[in-house]
């Protein structure tokens, strides 16, 4: 990575602190993956460099601020947080967890004080958000009354937080990494990125993917001093559902895909495979099946005896539990025709897959239907992935060993959700299951069926 601007003489550098639906037509799947909807990383660029050309010609770029407040989308309960997008005279100060913008006319989305105020973490959660750190745009009269500039950027400035549930993979992804990547893929690299919530941790942990995104070193918001001017820049991160990009005026512009995404990650981790293997007599070839161990909560109890059946069924299968190793797990996972887990955060490394190749979800007890759909079914369908659900009967739940079977848990499983997520993690998230494999094996010959198509 390079710096963005040469510092100021007397002023350190900002310092990068290390530690860890069916799938579309299915004549397109396999890569040929180019979507002939979406611009390619360079067309996106060249425009962007125009559009660059066109408002800073002129010693002066027109003061303008945008801010996506539409958090609301329906069928999606979580709500998502404001983003403003920014150009003109920006001076941004960490020390002062500030944006200043100089905006002679007072026009904007501010309050009284000529401010807003925005907490930069891709989701807006009520319970977690106390926790992000609050950055403040301050509409200023002039330049005589910001902060003098120690830094001169000539690339745009993103500022976002890794605060919230960073850590756990489904929100890594969800939460932050398809967020900045919907934000800034656009620009090829020419981005600066400043981080709030900072965790040295989790920038080493997933430093491909920011040095894929950006050219420079990442700002550690919480403990520079400089003041960093730009010509553009973004407050917080635009977001879709989870694991989900659909096409939108503002949050979406250029029509980016999870199979946009999904490229992306594998040229930023090296992984080799865009398609699963060619199975059938000429060739041999036994589908590879990476099957994800869990040894906390949703235990697949008889997975050995499940692996066996998958290899009496021809299946060549890997046992695993998914670890802190981003880029070797997922190697693993592109490595595979075939990945199979119970639901949970270890199914988000189906964005590892090869595009074509199949996942499959082994649904708790519980009527568990829109999480595993809209966590997990859709997204699959999404990345063009073929998508096989097994959902577990009341015989296969180790809630039969809990509760009665004339408990709501039976009769009304719907009651537990109605009493919230605290009532969900508890009863329904703790369960293991042990899969009837007579009941299970028209699943696994499904999976067959669709590598042969």
């Amino acid at each position: 990575m390079k710096n963005s601007a040469p510092p100021a003489p007397t002023l350190p550098d900002a310092v990068l602190t290390q530690h860890e639906s069916k799938a579309e037509d299915e004549k397109d799947l396999g890569e040929e993956e180019t979507d002939r909807k979406v611009p390619s990383f360079a067309e996106a660029t060249e425009v962007e460099e125009k559009e660059t050309v066109t408002k800073t010609s002129g010693s002066e770029t027109e003061p303008t601020i945008t801010c996506d407040e539409n958090g609301v989308d329906e069928g999606f309960p979580y709500a998502r947080p404001s983003v403003c997008a920014l150009a003109g005279d920006i001076r941004v100060s960490p020390k002062e967890k500030a944006m200043f913008f100089v905006n002679p006319s007072g026009a904007g989305p501010f309050d009284a004080a000529g401010e807003k105020k925005i907490r930069p973490y891709a989701r807006k959660d009520t319970f977690l958000l106390p926790g992000v750190v609050e950055v403040t745009i301050k509409s200023v009269s002039s330049p005589a009354v910001a902060p003098v500039c120690t830094r001169t950027h000539n690339v745009p400035a993103v500022v976002f937080s890794i605060a919230g549930y960073t850590d756990n993979f489904f929100h890594d992804n969800t939460d932050v990494l398809i967020p900045l990547f919907l934000t800034t893929a656009h620009f090829a690299g020419e981005v600066q990125f400043l981080i709030t919530n900072f965790k040295p941790w989790w920038v080493h942990k997933f430093t491909p993917l920011l040095k894929k995104l950006s050219n420079y070193e990442v700002i550690n918001f919480d403990k520079d001093d400089e003041v960093h001017c730009f010509r553009r820049g973004h407050l917080g991160l635009y977001r879709d559902r989870d694991l989900i990009i659909s096409p939108h005026p503002t949050r979406n512009p250029r029509n980016y895909s999870m199979v946009d995404y999904n490229r992306f990650l594998r040229r930023a981790f090296g992984l080799p495979r865009d398609s699963p293997a060619v199975l059938g007599e000429v060739t041999g070839a036994k589908p590879k099946m990476l099957m994800i161990e869990r040894k906390g909560t949703r235990k697949l109890l008889n997975l050995r005896d499940v692996a066996a059946l998958c290899e009496e069924l021809g299946f060549a299968v890997t046992v695993a539990e998914a670890g802190a190793d981003v880029r070797g797990f997922g190697e693993m996972v592109n490595a595979a025709d075939v990945l199979l887990a119970v639901h949970g955060a270890g199914l988000t490394n189906q964005i590892f897959l090869p595009t074509g190749a199949v996942l499959v979800q082994i649904v708790p007890w519980g009527k568990m239907d829109w999480m595993a759909t809209n966590f997990y079914g859709q997204p699959a369908r999404d990345m063009r992935l073929r998508y096989v659900e097994y959902y577990v009967s009341e015989e296969e739940t180790t809630l039969k060993d809990k509760y009665p079977r004339d408990h709501y848990v039976f009769k009304n499983p719907m009651a537990i959700h109605a009493q919230g997520w605290p009532a969900l993690a508890e009863i329904v998230m703790k369960q293991d299951v042990m899969v009837n494999l007579t009941r299970f094996k028209p699943s696994l010959l499904k999976v067959l069926d669709e590598l042969q198509d």
